[in-house]
């Protein structure tokens, strides 16, 4: 299924041969829909969504009601409803202990977590992807990342203002591409990588699948730990204005970061050394 959104990026408003009024018809699109820009999100949500950003490293754990009277301790009207729906446009995942967490989804199948006592020895054995909030000066994307834990090697990286399954599934399609198959597979239980054309992809290249449990905050502690380096080494250092400056000044960290910046558990060599040596 085609989304509106893609709909609206195939229509040409300079083609000679069709109008857009015809290009729209041809799409099941209104005339209205294509011209619809959303507004965003007002001055003092983004300032939230920023403050919320900074607290989650500190406590994961925080839930509605306790982010919700510090952000008043803060200064901000909110209330439960507000702060909750800011939550879900973040992403935020609170981190707690839930019984029954071994339930699986009947719509999406949930798959064991493999790493629990496994021995990462080698790149290429094991690749973690995970999404994180980004916010801007006027706006926020998402970014998603793949990551050898080996090596730390940041193997793929892409921004988008939607957490589409199939935003997801072209990121690890070009990952492939670029650097071979990995022998297992790391994610948290997001919709989008229990999707069935994420999911598909990793059956098709015969890749082992593991999945984060729900509300563990270990399973996926490499990922975490790039998202908070990548945070508070650039992205707050910088407060991007707009995508283009954000996605230039990302793609610079993220060549620091693979090339240059030394890690201390790779015994001070570089991400992009360790990955190539082992390789």
């Amino acid at each position: 299924m085609i989304s509106s959104e893609q709909r609206k990026g195939m229509i040409d408003p300079c083609c000679p041969f069709l109008s857009i009024s015809t290009q729209c018809q041809l799409l099941t699109l209104t005339r209205s829909g294509f011209y619809y820009i959303p507004s965003g999100e007002s001055e003092e949500n983004l300032a939230i969504m920023r403050q919320l950003d900074r607290q989650y490293f500190s406590t994961p754990f925080y839930g509605v009601l306790r982010l919700t009277a510090l952000l008043i301790l803060a200064g901000f009207k909110v209330n439960k409803k507000r702060v909750r729906r800011l939550m879900k446009l973040m992403n935020w995942q609170t981190i707690y202990r839930e019984p029954h967490t071994t339930i699986s989804d009947k719509t999406h199948y949930k798959y064991p977590y493999l790493l629990r006592g496994l021995k990462i020895e080698r790149c290429n054995q094991v690749w973690a992807m995970d999404i994180t909030y980004i916010p801007m000066k006027t706006g926020f994307m998402y970014l998603t990342a793949i990551i050898d834990l080996h090596s730390r090697y940041v193997v793929q990286w892409s921004l988008s203002n939607t957490m589409s399954a199939q935003w997801c599934t072209e990121v690890l399609q070009e990952a492939i591409k670029n650097h071979g198959v990995p022998e297992i597979f790391n994610t948290d239980q997001g919709s989008q990588f229990t999707s069935e054309v994420f999911i598909n992809t990793l059956i098709g290249n015969g890749i082992k699948i593991s999945m984060d449990g729900k509300g563990r905050a270990l399973d996926n502690i490499f990922i975490e730990r790039l998202w908070r380096s990548v945070k508070y080494e650039n992205v707050y250092l910088n407060v991007y204005d707009n995508g283009l400056s954000l996605w230039k000044g990302l793609e610079q960290y993220f060549q620091f970061y693979n090339q240059e910046r030394l890690h201390q558990s790779l015994d001070y060599h570089t991400p992009k050394q360790k990955y190539v040596l082992a390789a």
